[in-house]
């Protein structure tokens, strides 16, 4: 065929049928494919040729063309297939990074945030008594710190601190690889501003969430601080345990002193805290805080920060953290103020100063007595806590111990727990019948009763017929305080008991008179307060005063109108009868020499809660002993331990003070307003504490002044409730049987 001349045979249509068979068609030879001749079409003399050992033509050029083709198109595709990974690899990244950053805050919210609050508690002496909140002190400029501290931190947590750009790969690689050596983790790989990023805006989760926010924003906070800011920023904001954040907080808690003035072995002590602050406290675990300052400083030494002589002479001395004074007994302080905060000035935003009327004397004197005294015999009584409570007659607290020991346990027995008073409530049953016309002198049958059911007795279950209220309260006989609540009624005691301080809910039962519903320690001894300063309610309190940090005030104590809720003339007669108490009831190893004292003292049901309430002019103070679980005591009586606590705590606290009377009545003279302080028991003629006695008449009573006083059974010399309080002291004041 030849290109471009037109073929002039005939064109011939394909026919079907019978007629239009394809057996004539044939293909010519230019339609054929050409191929490889057989063998058989190969004459012999090639075959031979071939066969005879000559060798073959070489490939053409074109053929190893394709050859070099086909090789570097493997090398290719593996450079194409990896930059297609590369690139998805690129992509995730980027996806990651804004994922992550989508779940910070707006980038304008990213500023360094304010410290939380610092709750500073003073005594009335000006000493800082303990911190709440972030315990944090004042940020120092890092060219205030002595070198070595700084470079401490930086020696054991950041080594390329200032070469890394926020994060540091070599030391995540060197931190995976000790990681997987220990199959655990072992090491971190967060540099200081990761740390730092960490601290000021991210939790403590362990979440791989976490760690890829805290690299984003430690390359922000590289982008926008100079290093030397953000290591000044993290020693003023790292946490130290013992809830000190900060170089300065942790070396006012740990050292005593400011870290201006901390030494090589201190600085060594603090930077290796920040591994694990709590375990490593030096106060808690000395030995490894101590162990942890070793290693910092001879990375300190492989660092050039220091020498190898340095590190030695430094090991060999190294330091020692402050031992903490006491049980931490102020803390249950501190709790009660931080509860009572919000309603004295709202939500605290800024750092404060807590002025109260803690006397901090009084206070290791009052956790000394309760922690000895249980010490001593709470295995033989099978008492595990205690609590006590002092305060002036105004109401002001000058010491308040919550329990044995607040890293025990934090839960204040003084301000929280609610138990049964037991006999420590009768003065208000006593008080409600002086109010109804009834005198000390007024006699009532000791005798076994019955109501609906209930047949309450007395401790030793022996009964004395005739006693007046004197006997039966220094006695705390249980049938005469049943007696006298039915006949003054039961909802008279209550309304008595809530206008002098008591708050809780009270029942109004029969029971009552036996102090069966629960109060806490803290109102009721502030409900004793008004025998003790002649009738005037008194409201417990501690914060007199708050001011910022730099002296604004916020609140002051307003001054208290102190209402009459008891009349002087019942204050004095229950000041008489509650010294018989100590003279010769229940609470006779409560003296304090040269003091007029009275009280009461209180055992509940089954020897649950053992109470003591005593109180002179100068302080008015309560002590309970029992246990959590309100499992019973071994036989611990009000009597007992409590009066020998409330008596070593009062003796101290009496030191050097001026001596006071107790009030009185303001009659004017007489029996009352001249009564001296009292002689000591041994002078006195006593009436033996749940013994038998003649039924009549009862046993002399050692009076108020110390002279002695019979009670009549004499039907012509019995006084009676008509005469009332004033017939009762015209009695006494003109001298009248």
């Amino acid at each position: 065929m030849v290109w471009g001349r037109r073929n002039k045979a005939p064109r011939q249509e394909p026919r079907f049928g019978v007629t239009g068979s394809l057996s004539d068609l044939r293909l010519t030879r230019e339609d054929r494919v050409a191929a490889a001749p057989s063998d058989d079409e190969v004459p012999v003399s090639k075959r031979k040729s071939a066969s005879s050992g000559k060798p073959k033509p070489k490939p053409s050029a074109t053929h190893k063309k394709k050859r070099s083709r086909s090789g570097r198109g493997l090398f290719g595709n593996m450079i194409y297939w990896t930059a297609v990974l590369g690139l998805w690899v690129a992509i995730a990244i980027v996806g990651v990074i804004v994922w992550v950053g989508a779940h910070l805050p707006p980038i304008q919210s990213l500023e360094v945030p304010k410290r939380p609050p610092t709750i500073q508690i003073a005594g009335m002496d000006g000493t800082i008594l303990a911190t709440r909140g972030e315990m944090a002190g004042t940020n120092i400029a890092l060219k205030d710190l002595p070198a070595h501290l700084p470079k401490a931190f930086i020696a054991i947590e950041d080594r390329r601190f200032y070469s890394h750009m926020g994060i540091d790969p070599m030391g995540i690689a060197r931190a995976v690889a000790a990681n997987v050596m220990h199959r655990g983790v072992s090491q971190g790989g967060s540099t200081l501003t990761q740390q730092l990023a960490k601290n000021l805006f991210l939790t403590q989760e362990r979440t791989m969430m976490r760690k890829l926010q805290e690299a984003e924003l430690a390359l922000w906070l590289e982008h926008k601080y100079s290093k030397a800011e953000i290591l000044e920023l993290y020693l003023n904001r790292v946490y130290f345990g013992s809830g000190a954040y900060g170089v300065e907080a942790a070396a006012q808690k740990y050292f005593g002193k400011s870290a201006r003035a901390v030494t090589l072995a201190e600085s060594a002590m603090l930077a290796g805290l920040v591994k694990s602050p709590s375990r490593l406290a030096p106060n808690r675990n000395p030995e490894g805080a101590e162990r942890r300052a070793r290693t910092v400083l001879r990375a300190m030494a492989e660092a050039g920060f220091i020498t190898e002589a340095q590190a030695k002479a430094t090991i060999a001395n190294p330091a020692y953290a402050m031992k903490p004074a006491g049980a931490g007994t102020i803390n249950y302080v501190a709790d009660w103020i931080v509860d009572v905060l919000d309603d004295l000035v709202g939500q605290v935003e800024q750092n404060i100063v807590v002025e109260t009327s803690i006397d901090p004397k009084l206070q290791s004197v009052a956790e000394a007595a309760i922690i000895d005294e249980l010490a001593a015999k709470s295995v033989k009584f099978k008492v595990t806590q205690g609590a006590l409570v002092a305060m002036t007659p105004r109401g002001a607290v000058r010491a308040l111990v919550g329990g044995r020991n607040y890293a025990d346990s934090q839960f204040n027995r003084a301000v929280t727990a609610k138990r049964q008073p037991g006999s420590a409530f009768k003065p208000f049953v006593y008080l409600t019948a002086i109010e109804n016309g009834l005198t000390p002198d007024t006699l009532r049958q000791d005798a076994p009763i019955n109501v609906k059911g209930w047949t309450p007795e007395n401790y030793t279950k022996e009964y004395f017929g005739p006693v007046t209220l004197t006997q039966a309260l220094a006695m705390s006989l249980n049938t005469v305080a049943v007696r006298l609540g039915l006949e003054v009624g039961a909802k008279n005691v209550v309304r008595t008991a809530h206008r002098l301080g008591v708050a809780s809910k009270l029942e109004p039962n029969a029971s009552l008179a036996l102090g069966t519903s629960e109060v806490t320690l803290l109102e009721l001894v502030g409900a004793y307060a008004p025998f003790a300063n002649g009738g005037l309610s008194a409201t417990p309190h501690v914060v007199e005063r708050i001011r910022t940090a730099e002296g604004k005030t916020l609140y002051k104590r307003p001054a208290e109108l102190f209402g009459q809720v008891v009349d002087t003339r019942a204050v004095g007669m229950m000041n008489a009868m509650m010294q018989e108490t100590l003279l010769s009831g229940t609470a006779r190893k409560g003296e304090i020499p040269g003091w007029q004292a009275a009280g009461k003292t209180g055992t509940s049901q089954d020897f649950r809660d053992a109470w003591f309430i005593g109180y002179t002019a100068n302080l008015v103070t309560g002590v309970w002993l029992g246990n959590d679980d309100n499992s019973p005591t071994k036989k611990a009586t009000g009597g007992g331990l409590p009066v020998e606590v409330w008596t070593r705590f009062m003796r101290a606290a009496h030191q050097g003070v001026p001596v006071a009377a107790l009030p009185a009545s303001n009659t004017g003279g007489g029996w009352f307003t001249a009564a001296p302080a009292a002689p000591p028991p041994s002078q006195q003629q006593q009436l033996p504490v749940q013994t038998a006695v003649p039924m009549s008449p009862p046993p002399p009573m050692a009076s108020g002044n110390g002279g002695a006083r019979t009670a009549s059974t004499q039907g012509s010399q019995r006084p009676v409730a008509e005469l009332g309080i004033d017939g009762w002291l015209m009695d006494r004041l003109l001298g009248r049987p």
